[in-house]
């Protein structure tokens, strides 16, 4: 039930997060509604026909199309209220990779893949859903940027190993694993934090 919980708020994170980025682009209804499910599922689902876990989730549990659903109604509703959050979709952004990686550690563990392995399935569901909402609304994906993305999730996956080690209870790691890289995230935007670029600075 922990697990399922954790998955449902990190799907609705990031269907706010792509019906802010659609409504930007100033998409219709539908693009809106597209754009949303794609940067919520797209991850997962790419995760799932990796590990041969079809019919993915989302055929197979419609309350993943509710949510996605839900969470674009209450979006576009509240729109304006949303706009004046500051860095709003930038929190729905982080705290969206934040869960979505540790859903996809755990699917892995719970088929016994390595843990290296874990956290790329981990990255892969943090990342992916947002490479595919950036392609289809024309901007290059913040995963290829200088941001800190991508590494916060790795680093996370990391954590959530390590404090399985320690006389902690396996929620407790898991959540503390969420705020790794929910803070790592936040730390790196406030503070500039980029990886470096290594392309000469003539190009």
């Amino acid at each position: 039930m922990f697990y399922l919980a954790i998955d449902i708020l990190g799907t609705v994170a990031f269907a706010i997060s792509g019906v802010l980025v659609a409504m930007e682009k100033r998409l219709d209804m539908f693009g809106v509604f597209i754009v949303a499910f794609v940067t919520a599922m797209g991850g997962g689902t790419l995760r799932d026909i990796l590990i041969g876990n079809i019919p993915v989730a989302w055929l197979r549990n419609h309350t993943y199309l509710l949510v996605v659903l839900g969470a674009v109604v209450f979006a576009v509703v509240f729109v304006n209220q949303l706009k004046y959050l500051r860095r709003t979709l930038f929190l729905f952004d982080t705290i969206g990779i934040g869960l979505f990686t540790m859903v996809g550690v755990e699917k892995g563990v719970l088929i016994d893949l390595a843990p290296i392995m874990c956290i790329a399935l981990g990255t892969i569901t943090a990342c992916f859903g947002g490479v595919i909402r950036d392609i289809l609304c024309n901007e290059i994906p913040v995963i290829f940027r200088k941001e800190v993305y991508a590494t916060a999730c790795i680093a996370g996956g990391f954590c959530y190993f390590l404090f399985q080690k320690l006389p902690f209870n396996d929620t407790y790691a898991y959540i503390g694993a969420i705020g790794v890289i929910i803070v790592i995230r936040i730390i790196a935007v406030k503070y500039k934090i980029s990886l470096p670029n290594i392309y000469p600075k003539e190009i």
